[in-house]
């Protein structure tokens, strides 16, 4: 392989390739197989607490003897708002949890119990509940366990850099405008991942392509472009735009490695580049993806979905009847506007080396244009 560019001597990896840290999807089995491959595995965490992070960070480095990264979330407004009665903020739920009860009765899907809400997320400690100590206890399991890559997928983690940089741990942050890329450039980390509205979940209201160039222009730290890179083609387009590789998501939803669920990757064969949707009825922030009926109901309805993190206390019933029932109409997941190119689900190493593959053909016949 070939490609090279400045993120593969950072991270000690063979080829510019990084994968999106995308919650329960990116498990230790994708994490490891894209590190084995040679790009950086990242495991997704972001609803995982400190005992399942713990199990999470062994299981890759049983299976990889390679760089790879975590990725959790470090919401601003969460953190400094608590979740739970007496801890202030904790809005009236009874309203909304009533739309879901009417919602899953309307839908002809069985009322969850508590064993169903292990599906949305097996390695969870018991009930998740976004909060400041939720995520602080996160941080502590990565700077204890010294992990070689740490990824925010969402805020800044300034708080944290010093101690992650003495334990030679590498920081991304995924951005969304500019003046974030400045902010967490300032903060210290070692790469900017700038994710545009094509990406899945939560993203940018700003386009991939007119996202990339502008934080490249911004920074002086080397940068990913993120958003509807489903194949080599966008992988160069993203270095032609300035960037020194790619974080790809959803291509990889589609691996045998992904902790998505049967019928959710058949969800993303079946799409087309017109079968997403933004919405915040399942986090409380915008996020993109595949049309699904919890969506249209809560557009329907015209209810101003909640805030991060109540929103997922309201939709969590619903999705875990989804997933029981393996209803694709409730809960096909998140994917970026590339799904539509995706037509099988492959090893997680060989959609990287076609990734690289293409991306090299490409950017080599590029002088054809001079």
């Amino acid at each position: 392989m070939s490609l090279n560019s400045v993120i593969c001597d950072l991270f000690g990896i063979e080829v510019p390739i990084v994968l999106a840290g995308m919650g329960e999807a990116s498990t230790p089995a994708l994490a490891a197989a894209v590190s084995n491959a040679g790009g950086l595995g990242i495991i997704g965490a972001a609803a995982t607490g400190p005992n399942g992070l713990v199990k999470l960070i062994a299981e890759t480095r049983r299976l990889t003897d390679r760089p790879f990264g975590v990725d959790t979330l470090l919401p601003a407004s969460a953190r400094r708002r608590g979740a739970g009665p007496g801890q202030g903020g904790m809005p009236d739920l009874t309203p909304y949890q009533r739309f879901t009860s009417e919602f899953i009765e309307k839908q002809g899907l069985t009322p969850p119990v508590p064993r169903d809400f292990k599906a949305l997320a097996p390695d969870r400690d018991g009930p998740m509940i976004f909060t400041k100590e939720f995520f602080e206890a996160q941080m502590e399991v990565i700077i204890e366990q010294k992990v070689p890559v740490y990824a925010a997928g969402l805020g800044d983690p300034a708080p944290w850099i010093d101690r992650l940089r003495a334990n030679g741990t590498r920081v991304m942050a995924v951005i969304g405008k500019v003046v974030h890329a400045n902010r967490v450039a300032q903060s210290g980390v070692d790469v900017i991942v700038a994710q545009g509205h094509d990406a899945g979940g939560h993203n940018s209201p700003i386009g991939t392509m007119a996202l990339v160039p502008q934080v490249v222009d911004a920074v002086d730290v080397p940068v990913l472009a993120a958003g509807g890179i489903i194949d080599g083609r966008g992988v160069a387009a993203a270095m032609m735009l300035g960037a020194a590789g790619a974080w790809v998501g959803t291509a990889f939803l589609a691996t045998e490695e992904a902790g998505i669920y049967d019928f959710q990757k058949q969800a993303l064969i079946d799409s087309s580049e017109a079968d997403t949707t933004i919405s915040r009825a399942l986090t409380g922030k915008p996020a993109r993806m595949i049309k699904n009926r919890w969506t249209e109901a809560w557009e329907e309805a015209e209810i101003e979905p909640l805030p991060m993190p109540f929103q997922s206390i309201v939709a969590a019933p619903a999705m875990a009847a989804g997933i029981r029932a393996r209803r694709a109409d409730i809960l096909p997941g998140f994917a970026g506007q590339g799904a539509g190119a995706i037509r099988e689900v492959r090893p997680a190493a060989e959609v990287l080396r076609d990734l690289v593959h293409d991306a090299e053909a490409v950017l080599k016949s590029a002088s054809t244009f001079i």
